[in-house]
């Protein structure tokens, strides 16, 4: 079982350790925290007054307003409350894109997307905040729920180090399935190269946003990806879809491929912005805690 300095470059954490994760949205929780819940509780931020009714308890009685106006009001307050954060890892055989490639020390979007799940996870903890794990390729592979103790930090670790790409990705499907799962109001973190069809993830990631959880897709690209900067006759093999190949000529095949590429990007960056959901792209040759550490910083500001 790996430990989190195995995992992870102690440089990379130092980067983003002074960052908070901080819900936009309300949120769930079962101890107080640093994030705004719906339930209203004792704490030093006060809400609001409400006129008493019997059976309230008389400790929130306001009794300078009472002094004021001879009424009796309720002192209502909003609690802190801790984030359910769920890290939804892409590990379908798209993913494993970049592990063969010379020069880049294996990096696969799978590899990348991994380690910067690990390095969220990590933050969150630290700040007694819970994390859960789900990886998934055509069907949730496995679900671990969301935990604080500093010890689950291991166990999301395992589990992602043991994750190998696997099929054809579903994430419409599987968004669906897991849904249900998540009870509490939260955070959920997708990190996936979003390859699918785009309408069907979208009523997918609305079903989260329809229960009220907050949503982040931190898409992964490879630099290939974006530039296609294919020269020579080249063999294109599926990575999902085995026995599937072509052999083309890259120079009639790029100007389609950009465009059909701007046309994915724009569809998904429409969809994600109407249900307002932030979509983050990461590419593997920029530090994983570099993309992070600018994404949470831009976050806190907007908190």
């Amino acid at each position: 079982m790996p430990d989190i300095t195995e995992f992870l470059n102690p440089r990379d954490l130092q980067q983003v350790a002074n960052l908070q994760v901080l819900a936009r949205l309300v949120v769930e929780g079962f101890t107080s925290g640093l994030h705004r819940s719906p339930h209203k509780g004792f704490s030093v931020e006060f809400k609001q007054h409400r006129q008493y009714v019997p059976g309230d308890d008389l400790r929130s009685l306001d009794w300078k307003v009472f002094g004021k106006t001879d009424r009796f009001y309720i002192r209502e307050y909003e609690e802190e409350t801790n984030l359910r954060a769920t890290l939804l890892v892409d590990c379908s055989g798209s993913m494993n894109y970049g592990a063969d490639k010379p020069g880049k020390d294996g990096v696969s979007k799978l590899h990348y997307a991994s380690r910067a799940a690990a390095c969220l996870a990590y933050l969150m903890l630290q700040q007694a905040d819970s994390v859960g794990l789900v990886t998934f390729d055509q069907k949730i592979r496995r679900y671990i729920p969301p935990r604080s103790r500093a010890s689950h930090l291991k166990i999301l670790l395992d589990e992602m180090e043991q994750c190998t790409p696997g099929g054809e990705s579903e994430l419409g499907h599987v968004f669906h399935d897991l849904a249900p799962k998540l009870h509490r109001r939260g955070l959920v973190v997708v990190f996936s190269d979003c390859f699918c069809d785009v309408a069907e993830l979208m009523r997918a990631l609305a079903h989260f946003r329809h229960a009220k959880h907050e949503v982040i897709v931190f898409q992964i690209w490879d630099r290939d990806e974006l530039d296609f900067p294919f020269k020579q006759w080249t063999r294109f093999d599926s990575m999902e879809v085995v026995g599937d190949h072509h052999m083309v000529d890259p120079a009639h095949l790029r100007e389609a491929y950009l465009e059909n590429l701007a046309r994915f990007r724009g569809e998904l960056e429409q969809g994600c912005h109407r249900h307002r959901i932030d979509l983050v792209p990461m590419t593997t040759d920029q530090p994983y805690a570099e993309a992070l550490a600018q994404y949470l910083a831009l976050r806190r500001k907007r908190t």
